[in-house]
């Protein structure tokens, strides 16, 4: 079971996101997120250095932050080069006005891909 339709749009539309890690639920770190068809994907900027992804990559789920919702999800690493590649060609349309956009398709992070799943 995936997101519904109405997250979806709402992530779709939203520039950035809060992500909620680990036991420091009064910690979190604003991201960007993209929906590629109806797959929600997330990557550290910092690549594997990165403290959200290191906890989300250890624990296996998160929790969004999107506007007024809370929205605890799965996160397992997207390792086939499809969907790495529609992740970073959704970055970079999304956020291709921001001068930082091309940090977040370098080669170094592109294993911090991560997939979500609504739990």
């Amino acid at each position: 079971m995936g997101f519904g339709s109405e997250v979806l749009d709402q992530l779709r539309s939203t520039k950035e996101v809060r992500i909620h890690t680990g036991m420091a639920f009064d910690k979190s770190a604003i991201i960007w997120v993209v929906v590629a068809d109806n797959d929600v994907f997330i990557r550290s900027v910092r690549g594997p250095k990165g403290r959200w992804y290191k906890t989300a990559s250890a624990d296996g789920q998160a929790t969004l932050e999107v506007g007024d919702r809370r929205i605890p999800v799965r996160v397992t690493a997207a390792t086939d080069d499809a969907s790495i590649e529609r992740a970073s060609r959704e970055f970079l349309a999304k956020y291709s006005p921001s001068p930082y956009a091309p940090m977040i398709v370098r080669p170094e992070v592109l294993e911090t891909t991560l997939r979500l799943e609504p739990l």
